[in-house]
């Protein structure tokens, strides 16, 4: 059965390939109601290409078709009927299909065990790390909820068949004290008849009314004992059934929920909610059957009064069952899709809530309504502790109210709010330092349904993630900050939306790793030489040691509060830069590992002086946010003898907007070999853009934009570009030559940091050229 639990656990393509494996020759049904007795058979054993050995596939077969039989027998209930006739159906199904031919019926199912066990290990081999859970743990505990369903299935089953015993019992009994009324009848009528009369047949009367009497006092004792005993039934059912909730919307929900809460920082996708939606189903439907038996046990009550406690009992389990059903429907509202964590004004945004209980208890009957609005911290706290019964709001939504639709393929009943628009938002009073990017909202999901023909009606409301509200995309870094820090940070059951004001170091290195993984769609994320050099950025330290940082803490106000010194940015910012700048434009070249990024100055220098000249890497500015430079080692020009490292002014994400990092390095032909010692070509050559063609379009030649270093200029063995090919009067060939941007001396700097603010104006001023009209020979301009 454990490898039909994994086999559950497939998700995408996986799970795809493994429903493909069923069909009319071998139902997924049978596979999953016998799913521990199909594993523990030794289908292997069987030689297929063996004759002899088709009596023992026979005997497989007949074995399987008795258990599919048996397992029919034991279903009960008004949902277990359709399922009763399915499963007799398949067995009469394979008797008829492998009777003849049973080593078909052995290959079939060898090839389904065969073809799960690899897809559930490719799957396993594909998780690593912290994005999945082990498959074993996985396992052990969906085996642990699947059988506790399956006791509670059976304890269910039997109360259902002790009521079933009971409500005959009480029937007879009911008729055996109309006959002995019928008795009393006829006794006193007698004294109409004469005493002769009277003598004759009052003896058999009284005797047969002594009898009746007698087993009515002794019926109504067994009766009341098979009612407490009911009762005691149904109390260690409905603790069953607490245990099992708990488990599911405690543990396993609330796990999903922090998975989903990780996800907003780039964690692994919360997958697995459907599989949580068939538990919630599950626990609906026992709750439910539960609970109509036990409001038949008080219509029997009521029908025949007993004396007794059966009263006080009766009206503790329907208190109790009505409290589970309740915290389980208020549990199951959930947001499927959060709304965007950092939500500007006027920006159309979606989410979509779910009842996961909403098919089984055929809430779609009557479609619900849901209302969505902001609301503040202040609000959302109040709300948790009940003291406020309406929801006020903060701001105002538009399209803020949706109708949940029920989607009969995937049995969900969920709202998709497609065009909600925030149109305002009312702030309130700042604390201290903090800004208006950290600030919480929270936006406020709510309906109303009812379930069992109006007996239990339930307002349901469910929060969203903290959402910080900006008006403008300059505010988005900042706000990016305060929802990455909340999510990483917050604790379950935390009261709205306290988070600390300092973690240890390594869980922000493991909060910023995640989120960079996911900026870059790669598995390569930060180094622990990169999170030393991040370290060192973050606590203004020369440690290159990884233990020294390993027991520091960092505060909110260290993060992205306080600038970094002798800067005017802060450490967020500055990380942030760099993501936005690796994910625009240089996601291939990190993901090649030709950006060191993480390195400074004095590294740079240290390591480029041991390699050969034209020896280049890429590491990311310290004095700009969202820049980028190229550290070389070369002669210095001035003094001969002497060996430099140079830093380029570093490039912004402008720059590569004009021209690319791999062209801007092949342009530069000092650039030689990037750290240690790989040829510039074989790692950047297929992103060299393709050389645009010399021949003329409309009598015109497209130029193209090149950068040097004029101290490192070499001659370049491109030929020439031809501007036009028109000929001056003045000049007996055409005129043929390359433009360059050309670079001041003020961007090349050995030591220290750039002064210039700006690289772009010169290319941009020089494109701008190449555009106008060339003038012709009368002074005129050409068209």
């Amino acid at each position: 059965m454990a490898m039909w639990i994994q086999a559950q656990q497939l998700q995408g393509d996986a799970l795809h390939q493994m429903q493909a494996l069923y069909g009319q020759h071998f139902p997924i049904e049978v596979r999953h109601y016998l799913a521990q007795w199909i594993e523990s058979q030794l289908w292997d054993s069987v030689e297929l290409d063996t004759p002899g050995e088709e009596v023992k596939a026979k005997r497989m077969l007949d074995s399987l078709v008795a258990e599919l039989q048996k397992k029919a027998q034991l279903q009960g209930g008004e949902d277990g009927f359709l399922l009763k006739i399915k499963l007799g159906h398949y067995a009469n199904q394979f008797k008829s299909t492998y009777d003849r031919c049973p080593l078909e019926l052995v290959r079939c199912i060898r090839h389904i065990l065969q073809s799960e066990k690899r897809l559930v290990q490719d799957a396993t081999s594909a998780s690593c790390g912290s994005e999945s859970q082990s498959l074993d743990s996985l396992s052990q505990r969906h085996q642990q909820i699947n059988q506790a369903f399956e006791e509670l299935r059976l304890a269910t089953q039997e109360t259902e068949n002790d009521m079933k015993k009971l409500q005959h019992n009480q029937e007879y009994f009911i008729i055996q004290y109309q006959e002995n009324l019928r008795i009393q009848a006829q006794i006193s009528s007698l004294s109409a008849l004469t005493v002769a009369e009277r003598t004759q047949r009052e003896p058999t009367l009284q005797s047969k009314r002594a009898t009746v009497e007698s087993w009515l006092a002794r019926e109504a004792s067994t009766l009341q004992k098979y009612r407490l005993d009911l009762s005691e039934q149904h109390q260690k059912t409905l603790a069953l059934l607490r245990k099992q909730q708990t488990l599911i919307l405690d543990e396993e929900l609330i796990q999903w929920k922090r998975r989903q809460q990780l996800a907003g920082n780039g964690g692994p996708h919360e997958g697995g909610l459907d599989v949580l939606q068939s538990w919630c189903e599950k626990l609906a439907d026992l709750i439910w059957q539960n609970r109509q038996q036990i409001r038949r046990c008080e219509h029997l009550t009521q029908q025949l009064p007993l004396p007794g406690p059966m009263e006080d009992l009766l009206s503790k389990l329907n208190a109790d069952i009505t409290d589970i059903i309740s915290a389980l429907v208020t549990s199951t509202f959930i947001i499927e899709k959060q709304p965007p964590q950092v939500l500007k004004t006027q920006t159309k945004f979606a989410a979509t809530v779910r009842l996961l209980v909403g098919g089984k208890l055929n809430v779609h009957m009557n479609p619900p309504q849901v209302k969505a609005v902001i609301v503040s911290e202040q609000q959302a706290k109040a709300l948790l502790k009940n003291e406020s019964t309406h929801s006020e709001s903060s701001g105002e939504i538009l399209n803020n109210n949706c109708v949940m639709e029920y989607h009969k393929a995937t049995g969900t009943l969920s709202a998709h709010f497609r065009n909600m628009s925030l149109k305002r938002i009312k702030r309130s009073d700042r604390r201290g330092a903090e800004s208006v990017t950290e600030e919480k909202f929270t936006v406020l999901f709510e309906s109303q349904f009812s379930v069992g023909g109006n007996e239990l009606v339930f307002h349901v409301k469910t929060l969203s993630l903290p959402v910080v509200v900006i008006v403008h995309g300059s505010q988005d870094n900042n706000a990016t900050a305060t929802v990455l820090w909340d999510n990483a940070f917050a604790e379950p059951g935390r009261v709205p939306f306290v988070v600390p004001d300092k973690v240890q170091w390594p869980q922000l290195c493991e909060a910023l790793d995640m989120k960079y993984k996911a900026e870059m769609h790669s598995s390569r994320g930060l180094s622990e030489e990169n999170l030393v050099f991040l370290a060192q950025k973050a606590f203004s330290s020369t440690s290159n040691n990884p233990e020294d940082f390993h027991s520091m803490t960092i505060t909110w106000a260290q993060f992205n509060r306080e600038s970094l010194p002798g800067r005017n940015f802060t450490f967020w910012q500055w990380f942030d830069g760099v993501v936005e700048l690796m994910k625009k434009h240089l996601k291939p070249h990190w993901n090649d590992g030709a950006i060191l990024g993480f390195v400074n100055k004095q590294q740079a220098q240290d390591m480029l002086l041991s390699k050969p000249n034209g020896t280049f890497l890429l590491r990311f500015s310290d004095s700009e946010i969202g820049g980028i430079t190229i550290a070389w080692v070369a002669e210095n020009p001035s003094k001969s003898g002497e060996r430099l490292v140079w830093n380029l002014l570093p490039y912004t994400t402008k720059d590569f907007s004009i021209r690319s990092l791999a062209d801007r390095i092949s342009d530069l032909n000092h650039l030689l070999f990037l750290y240690p010692d790989k040829p510039k070509n074989d790692v950047f050559a297929k992103y060299y853009t393709p050389p645009i063609s010399k021949a003329p379009v409309d009598g015109y030649v497209k130029p193209q934009i090149k950068q040097v270093v004029p101290e490192f200029t070499s001659p370049n063995p491109e030929p020439p570009i031809l501007m036009d090919q028109t000929t001056s009067p003045s000049v007996g060939h055409p005129s043929s030559f390359t433009v360059y941007p050309s670079m001041t001396e003020a961007m090349l700097d050995a030591e220290g940091d750039f002064d210039l603010e700006d690289t772009m104006d010169v290319a941009l001023h020089v494109e701008e050229l190449l555009r106008r009209p060339m003038p012709n020979q009368w002074g005129n301009q050409q068209s």
